[in-house]
């Protein structure tokens, strides 16, 4: 059995973060080996641990304490790898093991190539599998600087592991189509039968059952926080401008969790700034609405 860390998501107490007991399990993974700008993403899983102990346990939309319901358990961080394959088949696992638990796995990023990790995972256990990716980025280049793990290629390597995996992304604002990193835009054209985008500049006219809708039954979350505007998400490695608010993301969340079969999540791309702790208690407050949200949960 993994071992629990000390410091525990929302610093909960034993009654309700046991590993037995829980619905819930937090995985702090650290990975940053891609990065193409900004760097930081290696204390994302330690900025959002740190937050979660001031957040208030009493949901005020729900007004419910959603752990007491759920249980939520925090593993000890994945320890690193050798390299980026290796690191992958090590969360691969620890993932495994949380779902045929009977748990949720929700990732603690790190960088964004980590989704490739789960998604390999769960393509074999549902047929159809959704992955619903919030971002300002496309990230389906087929590689930066010939990296094809990089962190703005994750999109196109997990759509790599089975044709029945479609994405559906929210919040895009930045493709490329550098010949040189495989024709983005070329890319995201000719997969139109697989990939559906509801682009940040049109977001006035979302309609959320159209999301809904984009996702087949069951659904892997991914979400990159630099799909929040960078007014209220500065600590990330490439902010882009026009991104969505608090309100915007959590209701689209919401329906989602609540008329889908969330089958597990990860938050990613978290790079904190020193003395700036509102984005990191953000996603701490962000992570357990979601964890509320989930259906059949609370």
């Amino acid at each position: 059995m993994f071992k629990e860390t000390k410091k525990k998501f929302l610093n909960l107490s034993k009654d309700f973060s046991d590993f037995e007991k829980s619905k819930v399990v937090i995985i702090p993974f650290g990975l940053e080996e891609s990065i193409s700008y900004g760097h930081g993403t290696k204390n994302g899983p330690t900025a959002i641990m740190d937050a979660s102990q001031k957040v208030e346990l009493l949901d005020e939309e729900l007004k419910k304490e959603i752990y007491i319901s759920v249980t939520i358990t925090t593993l000890n961080k994945i320890s690193p790898a050798k390299n980026v394959d290796q690191a992958l088949d090590k969360l691969e696992n620890v993932v495994r093991t949380v779902f045929e638990s009977k748990k949720i796995p929700i990732i603690l990023g790190g960088e964004h190539t980590l989704t490739k990790a789960p998604v390999n995972f769960f393509k074999n256990k549902f047929k159809n599998l959704t992955i619903l990716q919030f971002d300002a980025h496309a990230d389906l280049r087929d590689s930066i600087e010939n990296n094809k793990n990089s962190h703005g290629a994750v999109m196109r390597r997990c759509l790599e592991l089975s044709t029945d995996i479609n994405l559906v992304q929210v919040g895009i604002r930045s493709i490329s189509n550098k010949k040189e990193d495989g024709r983005e835009y070329d890319f995201w054209l000719k997969e139109q039968n697989r990939i559906k985008t509801f682009w940040a500049r049109e977001m006035e006219s979302w309609k959320i059952e159209e999301i809904v809708n984009a996702c087949q039954e069951n659904v892997y979350l991914s979400f990159d926080v630099d799909v929040l505007d960078p007014s209220i998400m500065p600590s990330t490695g490439t902010p882009e401008p026009g991104g969505l608010d608090w309100y915007k993301t959590i209701k689209i969340l919401k329906v989602i969790a609540q008329n889908r079969n969330i089958v597990g999540a990860d938050f990613v791309e978290l790079a904190p700034i020193k003395g700036l702790h509102a984005p990191d208690f953000m996603i701490a407050k962000l992570i357990y609405k979601f964890i509320g949200y989930l259906k059949g949960f609370v």
